[in-house]
């Protein structure tokens, strides 16, 4: 982390230095004495707009930067950096959070698993291309709970008009108020693009690598759990309540390499990023790797292998290759289609053989895949499709994603996406290793199947509204072993559902703005059915903020200010489990998710963007005595502050 660190500041020390240099037409100042006897330079030239500062996505959709300061800004002013409406945070920062939604979308290709640890892991969505008039920079900072904080510093550049790179490191460290509950994080990323001087060849690239580090306690005990239901002042000192085990720790890690470039064979006049005939190289290099580390075994899980130094080591390495023909014409759309041939390897280092069962130490597959995209406007009619269809390979599937769509006014559409798909679940269901023993198995599962249709309308100044049907067969998922007294008699085992399961939700959002202030409002609606298998999620989840928005000072600063009101409906919300780092669905205890009220003071002076919120305010005038998953309390009244910066040169 030190040195990345000191990277950036050496960056960012060369953009002033460089902010410094005279700049102009060769003569404007004369000679190079008369330079040095220059005193000061007054850079007349206009601005560039920030719509030149352009970002672009890794399906090449273009946005620029945004400086404004809304309400969707700050629901996205998080540790994730997303909008957290369908998820509740654990105590700590980092820690992980309860699931409010369905988010049920698999992998062509079956991935490591270790869903409780991959929230913070940034996708191939997640990483954007850029092209700036000149050097930009973003900072973003927020407090953490007791000691720590949260950073994300990041740096763009076009060398020449052909070329642009982007660097950046987001660091996390939180204590956390609990026992053995410290978390920590490291991402850094790094990657560029680069168009030809014919524009026939474009490349585009990037490095990420992450790890993730937490301190494990298995929540609360028996007994501290009725001390912190009591609300006793006694224990508003949270270090005072016992947890399970103060001497375990995971680690997930991430890497990527991404190499995606592109030869127009047959180039328009017109549009630069595309061609009558292109020819598409992709390359993608993954790697994922899970560790649980705990000093003495705890009996909560079993019996084990060896009573000091458990150590778990689970590694995933997927190797994608692919070649692609596309085609972008006026009155056909764009059309990509190709063959991807992956590498899949997963395992462990050892075979272990238990009651007669052998676990294999590793899964490899070699497969090929069929993959196309289309996408066009008819006037005001849009389609979209994506198609992965499987020749080769058994941890694989096919899947079909497509919507269509009609644009009314600026901002206005309705439509309509279909969803299905038919795929392997992911490779730590099929197998795991531990040093606890019953955390050992070799399963052979059915493809998970899904289908799903979604019906939407998008009118900003209105109302928006998506309403979805999905049927999930096979539906892959850990289950408790037995039925447990207490939660740290946590010995989990992976299942599949008997039963289909069924699930329907609508979703809604309406702002409401009179003068200076505004009310807007997002309802979740959901229902499952199902025989008590595999997915619990609350009816409700509602999400109500009061805000005052105004210009201040001449309207030197703009002032954000309000409530915001998070509430979920009663349910059995997944316990976690460290040993497989992913979440356990129970139905023995029932969760009442309190009601969460923040107040925020949100400010925008030229470029940056202040905060300075008050999290479970009620907490303040009342002890927290609510939990956000079996066994995990709910995080408590905290203050916290922080700020977005961009600098343009």
């Amino acid at each position: 982390m030190f040195k990345q660190l000191i990277l950036l500041i050496i960056i960012f020390t060369a953009q002033q230095i460089c902010a410094q240099t005279l700049r102009g037409n060769a003569g404007q100042f004369g000679n190079r004495s008369d330079q040095m006897k220059q005193k000061s330079v007054i850079d007349n030239r206009e601005k560039p707009p920030i719509t030149d500062y352009k970002i672009i996505s890794h399906t090449q959709d273009t946005t620029f930067v945004d400086t404004t300061l809304s309400i969707a800004k700050f629901y996205k002013y998080n540790y994730l950096r997303k909008d957290n409406f369908d998820k509740r945070a654990y105590s700590n920062i980092g820690e992980g959070y309860t699931q409010l939604a369905n988010k049920i979308k698999n992998n062509a290709i079956s991935d490591i698993g270790m869903h409780a640890k991959q929230h913070p892991i940034l996708g191939l969505e997640d990483v954007s291309y850029y092209h700036v008039p000149t050097p930009l920079t973003e900072l973003y900072f927020k407090t953490t709970l007791e000691q720590g904080q949260s950073l994300d510093a990041f740096f763009t550049s076009n060398i020449s008009k052909k070329l642009n790179f982007f660097i950046g490191y987001k660091g996390l460290r939180s204590l956390g108020r609990y026992k053995n509950n410290l978390t920590s994080q490291g991402s850094f990323r790094l990657g560029g693009s680069y168009t030809s001087d014919n524009k026939r060849y474009v490349l585009k690239t990037h490095f990420v690598s992450q790890d993730l580090s937490t301190q494990e306690n298995g929540g609360l005990t028996s007994l501290a759990i009725e001390q912190y239901k009591s609300k006793s002042g006694e224990f508003d000192d949270r270090t005072l309540l016992a947890v399970n085990f103060q001497d375990a720790e995971s680690k997930f890690y991430h890497k990527r390499f991404v190499l995606d470039q592109t030869y127009h064979l047959i180039a328009t006049d017109k549009n630069a990023g595309a061609g009558a005939l292109s020819l598409n190289h992709y390359f993608n290099f993954t790697d994922k790797e899970y560790n649980y580390f705990q000093q003495n075994a705890f009996d909560g899980f079993g019996a084990s292998f060896t009573e000091l130094k458990i150590n778990n080591e689970t590694e995933y390495q997927q190797l994608n290759n692919a070649f692609n023909l596309a085609s972008n014409l006026k009155n056909i759309g764009y059309l990509k289609a190709g063959l991807e041939y992956s590498h899949l390897n997963y395992g462990y280092r050892r075979k272990v053989v238990l009651n007669t069962q052998t676990i294999p130490n590793n899964l490899k597959d070699d497969i090929l895949q069929f993959k196309a995209l289309y996408s066009n406007q008819f006037n005001q009619i849009s389609l979209q499709a994506n198609l992965v269809a499987k020749i080769l390979g058994e941890y694989a599937g096919n899947i079909l994603d497509a919507e269509a769509a009609y644009h009314f006014g600026k901002e206005n559409k309705f439509g309509a996406k279909l969803l299905i798909e038919k795929t392997s679940p992911d490779l730590q269901y099929h197998v795991f290793q531990s040093d606890y023993k019953a955390y050992n198995w070799r399963k052979d599962l059915d493809e998970v199947e899904q289908q799903k249709f979604t019906a939407f309308l998008q009118m900003p100044k209105w109302v928006n509204i998506e309403a979805s049907f999905s049927r999930i067969k096979n539906l892959t998922y850990f289950e408790f072993l037995d039925s447990p007294q207490a939660i740290s008699d946590s010995i989990v085992n992976a299942t599949q559902a008997s039963s289909k399961t069924i699930y329907f939700d609508v979703k809604a959002n309406k702002e409401i703005a009179v003068g200076s202030f505004k009310w807007d409002n997002t309802l979740l609606f959901q229902k499952v059915t199902q025989n008590n298998e595999g997915l619990n999620l609350p009816d409700y989840v509602f999400r109500s903020t009061l805000l005052y928005e105004d210009k201040w000072f001449k309207d030197a600063l703009f002032l954000q200010t309000g409530l915001m009101l998070n509430y979920a409906s009663q349910f059995y919300a997944d316990a976690y489990n460290p040993i497989v780092g992913n979440y356990v669905v129970q139905n023995k205890w029932e969760i009442d998710v309190d009601p969460q009220v923040d107040f925020f003071f949100n400010a925008k002076i030229q470029q940056t963007r202040l905060f300075f919120q008050l999290e479970n305010v009620l907490d303040a005038f009342t002890t927290n005595n609510a939990f956000v998953a079996p066994g995990l309390p709910s995080r408590d009244f905290s203050i916290r502050f922080g700020l977005v910066w961009n600098f343009f040169l």
